[in-house]
């Protein structure tokens, strides 16, 4: 299974990490704390807990056994809950007669239960018919139907993602009913080169300039400076509605791309993103700096009513810098 699905996550950028049930050395539940708690008090437990959690989708291999799915895969199941939520999963099934899928059935049934999302993609292996000496025959079409479980596992993590970060643990709320905060990597670099692309023509026409650089950054170019910022975005259902960035230069702390998407300007994001990003200066900074086009009377005046001041006459580049001190 694993060699026949690697060259397409390759292509895909999936990393596959196999483990075996058996491996894990997961006794029956023994925890004392139900699982929705995260209170887990052996180590087994804490370990499996890593490895779900850091997982984005799950492929399960697993046999059946008088019409249902083997205990120890149950018992994997149950030992954990947060964990599992809004992460497909995709079986292997195999067996004699019905080729294992009385057993994908029975665990769909508990799957749901813990927010997994079942795939429609399957593979039923008939072990009569599709091996030999104990080993699988080679055979297109399960390969074929191993990669469509991969491509439509890969297609469901991409979609379920939103909901997958509004449920983790300490995701910050945003200030729009459903929306939450994060910091935004360089994985986030084709969002943020859209938003960019959104925001900053109303800043360019302002400022009668065409080459304003968030409107021509590449994703690669963006990539690159979210790898060196602290960058925070603003999420709603999987779309990137602001972002702001910041880092420190000595004792000055640096904030800059502060947008909104455009339907959305006018109810404080804005300024609420601002706020935000002031309030993560680091302690040994003494003051916040930002820049703004010349012309752009609307950034200029959110500024000064934030506590900013004109540091200094227009610079060349067509740009005003402001100032706002922070208190020791």
């Amino acid at each position: 299974m694993i060699e026949t699905i690697t060259p397409r996550a390759l292509e895909l950028g999936v990393e596959l990490v196999p483990v075996a049930l058996g491996d894990l050395d997961l006794p029956f539940l023994d925890e004392e704390q139900h699982p929705s708690s995260g209170v887990y008090r052996h180590e087994h437990t804490r370990r499996w807990s890593a490895i779900v959690d850091a997982a984005d989708g799950f492929i399960v291999v697993t046999p059946e056994y008088n019409y249902g799915m083997p205990a120890t895969l149950k018992n994997a199941l149950d030992y954990l809950s947060r964990e599992w939520a809004w992460k497909p999963v995709g079986f292997v099934s195999y067996g004699n007669t019905s080729a294992g899928t009385r057993s994908v059935q029975h665990a769909k049934q508990v799957v749901t239960t813990l927010r997994l999302v079942p795939l429609g993609a399957t593979v039923a292996i008939r072990i009569g018919d599709a091996t030999q000496n104990g080993t699988l025959r080679p055979d297109t079409a399960l390969a074929r139907a191993a990669v469509g479980v991969l491509d439509e596992l890969v297609r469901v993590a991409n979609a379920l993602r939103p909901m997958r970060e509004r449920s983790a643990a300490g995701a910050p709320s945003g200030p729009l009913p459903g929306s939450y905060v994060r910091r935004l990597t360089p994985d986030d670099a084709p969002e943020v080169t859209v938003l960019q692309r959104c925001c900053w023509v109303e800043e360019a026409i302002a400022n009668d300039a065409s080459a304003v650089p968030a409107l021509h950054e590449s994703p690669e170019q963006v990539r690159d400076w979210l790898a060196t910022w602290h960058t925070t975005g603003l999420w709603l259902d999987g779309r990137l509605l602001g972002m702001v960035r910041a880092r420190r230069t000595e004792t000055d702390w640096h904030v800059g791309r502060l947008g909104v998407v455009p339907d959305l300007r006018g109810r404080g994001i804005g300024r609420w993103l601002l706020r935000g990003a002031e309030a993560a200066a680091e302690p040994k900074c003494r003051r916040i700096v930002l820049f703004t086009g010349t012309g752009s009377r609307y950034n200029i005046g959110l500024y000064e009513s934030e506590g900013y001041r004109r540091a200094s006459l227009p610079g060349t580049d067509g740009t005003t810098r402001l100032v706002k001190e922070l208190v020791p």
